[in-house]
């Protein structure tokens, strides 16, 4: 069972571009089924109505747009990279704006269903604006001068509610609904068709004219992303390796007093001898994976270090000084054979 949990983590690391947007999908989706199973109950009282369209129209999508984020495992990184001291490796806000402009775009799907759903509805337009329908034009003009305007309110704000409406001598509720719902339903198309050309902008042809830096922030973008993964997995296997010494060492230790005590207690002329313990078997291959880092406080140090002053991004054993923003080596350099050596989890 672990093994296939392992499995399926792996697949979602290896895919998480897409996992997200599937994830952004999922979450669009939920939002219509939750605008459509959400009980829509205007207040119908003049003063309150705008109030209550207005929370329903914004509140839940600024819920969705953080739900977006949370749900986006880059926030905790771009909040790392932008806190980060520069140290040796300066931070480039090209990288940034498209870290954040990335996680936003998906966690806006959601916001946007949300509200296209809702103007296309016409329930919380209709309650918002009832007050503002045109009496003289849609309905008895003759009688609308004679009331005095809290009245006219008041008997206009209970248009959305059918069983409390008795203003049908003045104007019909069915034309008002009529009237403010088709305005409604233009505003969510055209709300709808906004955005998408926006999208269609932003994804297809922004990059044409920046491209070169579009494609420059995209690297390091993911960079970063594998840099923190493979630091994370390192640091993961030098825990593991530390505290499977560890361990050995103190029943290593606890096994050695034990044989002590028991040589002290018998009655046997011989001297005692104490065999040096032999190492298991795994003990030096854990050895190895330390690193030399064998102690709470070196660890601590390097961890410090990472933070603080992680090393600039030109490969090589020498490290000459920072250049230009950090993300490039400066100036040409001899040709050198460079040997990559990759390690796997298996």
């Amino acid at each position: 069972t672990m093994d296939k949990f392992r499995m399926i983590f792996q697949f979602l690391q290896s895919n998480q571009e897409s996992f997200m947007n599937g994830i952004c999908g999922i979450m669009a989706l939920a939002s219509a089924q939750m605008y459509s199973a959400f009980d829509f109950n205007c207040p119908c009282l003049p003063g309150y109505n705008a109030a209550y369209s207005a929370g329903i129209l914004l509140a839940p999508p600024l819920v969705l747009f953080l739900l977006g984020l949370v749900m986006n495992n880059n926030v905790s990184m771009l909040a790392e990279e932008w806190k980060r001291p520069p140290g040796r490796r300066a931070k480039d806000p090209a990288v940034l704006r498209y870290m954040f402009c990335s996680m936003a775009q998906r966690a806006l799907i959601a916001p946007v269903v949300w509200v296209a759903v809702t103007l296309l509805d016409g329930k919380c337009f209709l309650c918002a604006f009832c007050t503002a329908v045109p009496v003289t034009t849609l309905g008895n003009g003759s009688l609308a001068p004679g009331l005095p305007a809290p009245e006219l309110a008041r008997l206009l704000a209970r248009v959305p509610c059918p069983e409390i409406y008795d203003g049908d001598w003045l104007l019909a509720r069915e034309v008002a609904v009529r009237y403010l719902r088709c305005i409604s339903q233009a505003l969510g198309w055209s709300f709808v068709l906004l955005t998408t050309l926006l999208a269609f902008v932003v994804r297809s042809v922004r990059p044409c004219f920046t491209q070169v830096a579009f494609l420059k922030s995209k690297y390091w973008s993911h960079y970063i992303d594998i840099e923190r993964k493979l630091f994370d997995e390192t640091c993961t296997e030098h825990a593991k390796a530390f505290a499977k010494v560890c361990i050995q060492q103190f029943f290593e230790a606890m096994n050695h007093d034990l044989e002590l005590g028991h040589t002290h207690g018998t009655l046997a002329t011989a001297p005692a001898s104490a065999a040096a313990p032999t190492p298991p078997d795994g003990a030096e291959e854990e050895r190895e994976k330390l690193r030399g880092i064998t102690d709470q406080g070196t660890m601590n140090r390097l961890l410090t270090s990472w933070h603080k002053c992680k090393p600039p991004l030109q490969l090589g054993r020498e490290e000459p000084p920072l250049m230009g923003n950090g993300w490039a080596g400066g100036g040409p350099r001899p040709p050198r054979k460079e040997v990559a050596t990759y390690f796997s989890k298996v």
